[in-house]
């Protein structure tokens, strides 16, 4: 298989996690695709590194950090038009899901920035401590302690009180 058919499969492979991880960085969904495909981009340019590399995953997690730290600081923040509102209600389940997402987003923006990336990468792109200390390029004790402050500060989340029982989801 040469480089550029191989590249293909893995982005394929990879495309939802990354876009996922964006969104689950506070992005909304255009910028999410946008860091995504910038890192699949960078994640091009390099893939002879990528490819050697011992977990491709956290290679790209890196990368994906590098382009949503560098999309942060570029962008101002505040709200955006849109050019059309959502349609009507949605449906029971539809809704359900809908507060769910926006309690989980809400308790991760809580979060600090490191402490946000740290679960991410942990939690969702399941990572290893090591993994996450060379991706975030801190100390593995670094990655130890943020993990458990931002589980205490989730578990304590008033965002997700309901999902503990202590609350109805409306």
């Amino acid at each position: 298989m040469d480089q550029d058919s191989e590249f293909t499969e893995w982005a394929a492979g990879t495309w939802q996690r990354l876009l996922r991880s964006a969104v689950l960085l506070g992005c909304t969904l255009p910028e999410a695709e946008d860091v995504a495909q910038s890192t699949l981009v960078r994640c091009y340019a390099k893939w002879t590194l990528v490819r050697r590399a011992d977990n491709r995953t956290a290679y790209a997690a890196r990368v994906l950090l590098n382009v949503h730290r560098e999309a942060r600081r570029k962008r101002s923040a505040g709200e955006r038009p849109v050019a059309a509102l959502p349609d009507g209600p949605a449906g029971p389940d539809e809704a359900d899901r809908v507060v769910a997402v926006d309690a989980v987003r809400r308790a991760l923006g809580d979060l600090t920035p490191g402490h946000r990336e740290v679960v991410l990468l942990r939690y969702y792109l399941q990572l290893s401590e090591r993994e996450i200390a060379e991706a975030c390029r801190v100390p593995q004790g670094t990655v130890k302690s943020r993990l458990s402050r931002a589980i205490a500060q989730l578990g304590d989340s008033v965002e997700l009180a309901a999902f503990r029982g202590e609350g109805d989801l409306r």
